[in-house]
């Protein structure tokens, strides 16, 4: 975590060395889910997602 509270991650690679791609559905699954938690934060009105709306939207309700 840096000095403002945030958390900093640094990607150093995305693909192995050689160039081929490879597929993780589960990660992208996860990048997914995180991109709809991040969408609903940054429309809250609220400081923080409540347990309940966290659950609304990762479980799609």
């Amino acid at each position: 975590m840096t000095a403002g509270g945030r958390w900093q991650i640094e990607v150093t690679r995305v693909t192995p060395a050689g160039g081929s791609t490879v597929q993780d559905h589960v990660a992208l699954a996860e990048i997914e889910l995180c991109g709809e938690l991040i969408i609903a934060a940054s429309a809250a009105a609220e400081d923080r997602l409540s347990l309940d709306r966290i659950d609304e939207v990762l479980l799609g309700r």
